[in-house]
């Protein structure tokens, strides 16, 4: 008998992109992983990785589980996991993550909250949710 190894569709990783020439005003959900090398004007919520490409432009609020920035992005970003800058990355704003790689030359203009700094401030968070 022959046997799928296949996942179901639903399981499966997703992957999108936003290739240069393309710009995007409004909010973006993802379900999975996100490559911009266009331009992102909203915000993004991605359950997967975010990836900004060197010519790649992201404003707004965003939140993701990675993140890996050559491009630029001007606003609020959340990662829950791990940050990496490359050289080239330019970023503007406040950044809320739990680990943080930047490589010589990329450019942070703003204020970061990493480590265990940002998992008192998301406790503080749900407590006064909870409370409210």
């Amino acid at each position: 008998m022959i046997s799928s190894t296949k996942k179901p569709t639903e399981q499966a990783q997703v992957s999108n992109r936003i290739l240069a020439g393309t710009i995007i005003t409004g909010d973006v959900v993802s379900d999975g992983d996100i490559r911009v090398d266009g331009k992102v004007v909203g915000n993004m919520q991605v359950t997967g990785k975010l990836v900004i490409g060197e010519n790649g432009r992201v404003e707004g609020e965003v939140a993701c589980k990675n993140a890996a920035i050559a491009g630029q992005l001007e606003g609020t970003l959340k990662v829950d996991q791990t940050l990496s800058l490359t050289a080239s990355a330019k970023l503007q704003g406040q950044v809320q993550v739990e680990k943080l790689a930047v490589e010589p030359g990329a450019e942070i203009n703003g204020s970061v909250l990493m480590g265990t700094v940002m998992r008192k401030v998301n406790e503080a968070v749900k407590d006064s949710a909870q409370s409210a």
